[in-house]
């Protein structure tokens, strides 16, 4: 088995990327969609654990950018972006998709919730490949 190395500031880096994206993506683009298929008001939001939600969603997300930089390494940006993408539709979004199904969500929140996580993967595989 070869041995990977990983760039650990390019982890970081990745993870963070995933914040960024969520604050655009929950924010001004499906911010207020988001909320209403989930069926929370304003109040909710402002009496949730954010220091918890924040801190454990780093935690998994800094997991998800260290297992994809053991897939990409050696691999050029372009392939890091396609991998990326394809992690997130193929993988993500699709077993999303299926728990969707059965817990009877709307395709609108399938949609904004699983390719937030196509565009924060493909950005990662971006980020990952492009610091070697």
């Amino acid at each position: 088995m070869e041995e990977v190395s990983i760039n650990w500031l390019a982890v970081v880096v990745a993870t963070l990327s995933t914040f960024f994206i969520g604050a655009i993506w929950y924010g001004p683009i499906f911010g207020k969609s988001w909320m209403k298929e989930n069926g929370f008001t304003e109040e909710d939001l402002k009496n949730a654990n954010m220091g918890k939600i924040y801190g454990t969603a780093f935690v998994l997300e800094l997991i998800m950018s260290i297992n994809l930089a053991f897939f990409l390494g050696g691999l050029s940006i372009s392939e890091g972006a396609l991998y990326g993408f394809l992690t997130g539709f193929g993988w993500v979004a699709m077993a999303m998709g299926v728990n969707y199904l059965f817990s009877r969500a709307t395709l609108k929140l399938w949609f904004i919730d699983s390719f937030y996580f196509v565009v924060s993967f493909t950005l990662m595989g971006v980020i990952l490949t492009a610091w070697k």
